[in-house]
């Protein structure tokens, strides 16, 4: 009879009130509201995502804030708009009022309505304040394109929420030390009836993560170890245009094969980008850009997944040595950097097709898989 897994406790090392506070003003900027923005108590600025503006909020922004309206663009997406910058996150305004349609296509790619008003654009010449890589990294954290709109303001107007600039930057990091063990059931599977399902959620109720557990591993020796990152259209579709399918089951029947392991289903679609993004980036691909220059045309990284997450579920579920399973040396950089013992890379190799060649040949000649 299987038995459920020791989890180990975690000690409250974060607020949840904190981790609320960012949670709340990341449902209001996908929802197209307008959030304040806290530097030590102090309203700062009024923030508004970019793909989010519509005929209505804008006029209402506008008369919020003080001073001119200006944009916070990732250095990804400015660079992409013909911008020479070299820092992650400028301030950009422009020679005249903007229209919707004209943010809209300054935040994406896929609209032709920026073009003609590249040109009008002009990059702050002081150094960006300190408050605005939070903002793009709101925006961000709402699974949005990362381009906003910013006014400067003195104070939080009635109705409006308000967040804290160092607790959205450490937003990751106090989301992945939150993690808590909220259920687990035996959950038997087409290569194995012995697999348990563990699922891992911040104290805030944020998204969960996933631990499917096969057979009995010993955790007294490095555990067999995959992380697989979600995706809706390799997973669950059958996609053709990513490996993703088969890695997840390739990894389950290896994990069978070797006596038992772990695999971490872990919640960053895209590479941490999120589904929307990713379909936006598989338009651009279609067009003629690479897996990684898709990202960098929407303004993201090439890849934006952060591994702590699986660092402390796996010391949730007392393991502090893998034998990972893995093509990608960041994924090795990742646990060892937050204290997990990674004592061999075993290599996962997905044979490709006519769709996916060029996806894994990219990821190999300059993101450094190893295939």
């Amino acid at each position: 009879m299987n038995r459920p897994l020791i989890v180990d406790p975690a000690s409250d090392v974060v607020s949840s009130d904190t981790l609320l506070d960012v949670d709340r003003a990341i449902g209001e900027i996908r929802r197209g509201g307008r959030v304040a923005l806290r530097v030590e108590g102090q309203v700062v600025a009024l923030i508004l995502a970019a793909e989010a503006v519509t005929p209505h909020n804008l006029p209402c922004f506008v008369r919020e804030g003080t001073g001119d309206i200006g944009l916070a663009i990732s250095g990804r997406r400015a660079q992409a708009l013909g911008l020479a910058v070299s820092a992650p996150v400028i301030l950009v305004s422009t020679t005249g009022a903007m229209t919707v349609q004209q943010i809209h296509g300054l935040a994406d790619p896929l609209q032709s309505r920026v073009t003609g008003f590249r040109g009008g654009l002009r990059s702050a010449t002081t150094p960006p304040p300190d408050w605005l890589a939070a903002t793009v990294a709101l925006i961000k954290a709402a699974r949005l394109l990362p381009v906003a709109v910013v006014m400067s303001a003195a104070a939080c107007p009635p109705g409006c929420l308000s967040v804290e600039s160092d607790a959205v930057l450490a937003y990751h990091k106090n989301s992945a030390l939150a993690l808590r063990r909220v259920a687990e059931a035996r959950v038997p599977l087409a290569e194995t009836e012995d697999c348990r399902v563990v699922a891992f959620r911040p104290v805030d109720g944020g998204v969960e993560h996933l631990a499917l557990i096969i057979g009995h591993p010993d955790r007294a020796a490095p555990v067999l170890t995959r992380l697989h990152s979600e995706c809706f259209t390799g997973d669950l579709l059958g996609s053709l245009r990513c490996d993703c399918g088969d890695q997840l089951k390739g990894a389950i029947s290896l994990l069978v094969q070797q006596g038992g392991g772990v695999l971490l289903y872990l919640a960053q679609e895209g590479r941490g980008i999120g589904l929307v993004n990713k379909l936006r980036a598989y338009t651009l691909q279609d067009d003629g850009f690479d897996t990684l220059d898709a990202n960098l045309q929407l303004g993201f990284d090439d890849d934006e997944r952060v591994y702590l997450p699986a660092v402390e579920i796996l010391k949730l579920l007392g393991i502090g040595a893998v034998r990972l399973l893995t093509n990608n040396p960041a994924k090795v950089d990742g646990l060892i950097r937050y204290g997990i013992v990674v004592t061999e890379r075993v290599p996962h190799v997905i044979r490709s097709n006519d769709h996916n060649h060029r996806y894994l040949a990219t990821k190999a000649s300059r993101s450094g898989h190893i295939l």
